[in-house]
């Protein structure tokens, strides 16, 4: 796809010509338009602009974007995760948002000055992760939040913000049943696992993978073998990022799960250095991030790239920013296409500090 300087492909989904896609935006409305309804267009075309596409209102924009099944009788598995700017959540089933007229309809009431920040698609067997731009987070089981049979309704607390802070992501995290003492030893195994491997790699011998064994753990405090890979087979990372460009990625099982509603743990440290929390979502090592300055440049970067570290860490530099200049958008960047030449040569151009063109910057499509 070919983009302008300041945007970027943010989303990449496999559909078909009758998969139901749902739009929600920035005001809490959901549109609905079948696949072959949007524009069809060749790998060097741009486009059309979603303004151009759906009634949105002035200052609305589209936040989410997520393709329905094909076959509706799934639908009855699958519930819709709202999260909005001020710590409220809801879940809907999703059978919901079926039968939606091209004008839209309300999919989640807001108060004044709120919006949404996210929405997913969920089952009762993923926990919810919240993470504010002062840095704290909550992680709590989906079930916490009773199913809501109305559209119209603000949902219920789902973390609780100090003055002056807000939500900035949600994500969907697969439930793992792991006692503390349990996560503990397993983050402790696992840090070792990778400072052997490092170990290794930096000494020219790689053997593979990870050996569990070669971990130099104390007698008495490894995991069984078969339990230490059935959590490292569910561990997920989280990768939080600041307005200055710092960032990090932590293990899932360091954030604990706890009820809906409370004030929640440390996600990151937010500091001068730091700046304020910008984005927090899981990733996968083939990942790549794209970020993008209030001065309209952007880059983009490996995950695998990104250090592991503890969650009241201060992270690594990601992105050097000028003095004067914020980290405004994060996002993931998942199944590239190696053979991008062309985009990668105008990105490496941004890496290298070139401005973009005039009224670059806020949030990309």
């Amino acid at each position: 796809m070919a983009t302008r300087d300041e945007d970027f492909v943010a989303r990449l989904f496999v559909v078909n010509t009758h998969t139901p896609v749902l739009f929600f935006s920035s005001t809490g409305m959901v549109y609905m338009m079948k696949v072959w309804r949007l524009p069809a267009g060749t790998p060097q075309s741009r486009g059309k602009a979603l303004v151009n596409l759906l009634p949105l209102g002035e200052g609305e924009r589209i936040s989410t974007i997520m393709p329905l099944p094909e076959d509706e009788d799934s639908w009855q598995d699958l519930h819709v995760m709202f999260a909005t700017k001020t710590g409220n959540v809801r879940r809907n089933e999703m059978s919901d948002f079926t039968n939606i007229r091209q004008n839209g309809k309300i999919a989640m009431k807001l108060d004044e000055g709120d919006h949404l920040i996210g929405v997913q698609a969920c089952s009762e067997q993923d926990d919810v992760l919240l993470t504010t731009a002062d840095g704290q987070a909550i992680r709590f089981a989906v079930t916490d939040v009773r199913v809501f049979k109305g559209r119209d309704s603000t949902g219920v607390r789902g973390i609780r913000l100090e003055e002056g802070d807000k939500t900035i992501s949600m994500g969907i995290l697969r439930h793992v049943e792991a006692d503390p003492a349990e996560r503990e030893l397993y983050l402790k195994q696992a840090s070792a696992v990778r400072r052997e491997s490092r170990t290794e790699l930096q000494g020219g011998e790689i053997d593979g993978g990870e050996d569990i064994q070669a971990a130099e753990m104390p007698a008495g405090e490894a995991l069984p073998e078969p339990r230490y890979e059935a959590l490292n087979a569910a561990e997920e990372f989280i990768l939080t990022t600041t307005a200055n460009g710092y960032g990090k990625r932590t293990s899932s099982f360091e954030y604990r799960i706890t009820g809906r509603g409370g004030k929640g743990i440390r996600a990151m440290a937010v500091s001068e250095r730091n700046g304020k929390l910008v984005a927090s979502f899981p990733v996968e090592d083939s990942d790549q991030i794209m970020l993008v300055t209030d001065a309209g440049k952007l880059i983009r970067c490996p995950v695998a790239g990104i250090s592991i570290l503890g969650r009241s860490t201060q992270g690594v530099t990601i992105f050097n920013t000028a003095e004067d200049e914020k980290v405004v958008s994060v996002e993931r960047v998942g199944d590239v296409d190696e053979d991008e030449d062309d985009h990668e040569a105008g990105e490496e151009a941004h890496e290298e500090g070139e401005d973009a063109p005039a009224g670059a910057g806020g949030e990309p499509a």
